[in-house]
């Protein structure tokens, strides 16, 4: 994975290769290789995937309820026969045991700790999401690059370079986005856990020395940012201040939308020989 330089207060357009005329301009032909590949770059997760499985995300701030939705989804769709494969953010081996020594010890910056859960989000996209979107399974995805776009750019790191880092990251076929009142998510949180972790409750920026008050300042950041990426990337909001089974309802009810073409090609076989094509 090409990874931008690590200069987080750089504008986005310092990190593009730029050739020099030698008298301090730009060469023309080089600024539109960069526009072409940045938007070459963009394309993956703007298009749609090739592959014969469908991919779905669910997304939300902490206690949105997202993780309980995405659960009782998976069941159902087990409970009728779809071949399913769960994967979920901050998962990989690869990664783990840096980014706890680095939380425990406070030494990560905004930056180490976007390019770490990107290293985390390629091993998963290699390993646990592919390999099943190519055999035609349905892959279930609990937070996506969407969670970076939303968190990183809280904590300050530019958007462009977020997007850069996770240009490889493939388009879902359906992504929901729980949204919740940051006030009802930490009632929730509270309620199931005696204190905040200190980076859900971003106590890493010195927002406030309360962990309630850095959680509603942080968590406000994150959820803007939600809101604007439902416009960029058409994710589906559901309230999730509803009962659980109605929310679910209207989870099955968009999901059918998705499984409509996927049985009709798993129907007429496609599914088998778009797998092999791909492997």
């Amino acid at each position: 994975m090409a990874v931008p330089p690590l200069d987080e207060f750089a504008p986005p357009e310092a990190s593009a290769a730029t050739e020099s005329n030698g008298d301090g301009t730009v060469d023309g032909k080089s600024q539109r290789r960069d526009k072409a590949s940045a938007a070459e770059r963009k394309s993956l997760l703007c298009s749609p995937h090739p592959y014969p499985g469908r991919l779905v995300a669910v997304e939300g701030i902490d206690g949105s309820g997202k993780s309980t939705q995405l659960t009782l989804l998976e069941r159902w769709l087990r409970s009728r026969g779809y071949p399913v494969r769960f994967t979920e953010w901050n998962s990989s081996r690869l990664v783990r045991e840096s980014l706890r020594r680095g939380k425990r010890k406070n030494l990560l910056t905004p930056t180490t700790f976007s390019l770490l859960h990107a290293v985390d989000f390629a091993d998963r996209l290699t390993y646990n999401i592919l390999p099943p979107l190519k055999a035609g399974m349905i892959v279930l995805s609990d937070r996506y690059a969407y969670t970076a776009f939303a968190r990183d750019v809280a904590r300050g790191v530019h958007p462009e370079w977020v997007r850069k880092v996770y240009s490889f990251a493939l388009r879902p076929d359906l992504t929901f986005y729980f949204r919740v009142p940051i006030k009802v998510s930490l009632e929730r949180l509270l309620s199931g856990r005696a204190k905040l972790k200190y980076h859900e409750a971003g106590m890493d920026l010195g927002l406030s020395n309360d962990p309630a008050e850095s959680f509603e300042v942080f968590q406000a950041r994150v959820l803007e940012i939600y809101d604007q990426l439902t416009v960029e990337f058409g994710l589906r909001t559901i309230d999730a201040t509803g009962e659980i089974l109605d929310q679910q309802r209207v989870v099955r009810r968009m999901m059918r939308e998705i499984l409509r073409d996927y049985d009709r090609e798993r129907a007429k076989g496609n599914h088998v020989a778009a797998a092999k094509e791909t492997w």
